[in-house]
């Protein structure tokens, strides 16, 4: 798996399970920090969980 694809292979995981959950919000998040920036391409595909989770097909799971 090339680094490059973390952001985007997260973003799908939530896509897939239709959930947002906090591990995953946290693996984006220690990307996004890790990398220091966002290329246009994890840039779109957060876009894109965003734009689904506003629409209500994606659920934010909340950690207990």
């Amino acid at each position: 798996m090339s680094i490059t694809n973390v952001i985007r292979l997260l973003v799908e995981e939530a896509l897939h399970y239709k959930q947002l959950t906090p591990a995953i919000e946290n693996q984006i998040n220690f990307e996004l920090t890790r990398l220091g920036y966002i290329s246009d391409m994890d840039y779109e595909a957060l876009e894109l969980l965003m734009s689904e989770m506003d629409a209500g097909r994606i659920q934010l799971v909340s950690s207990r």
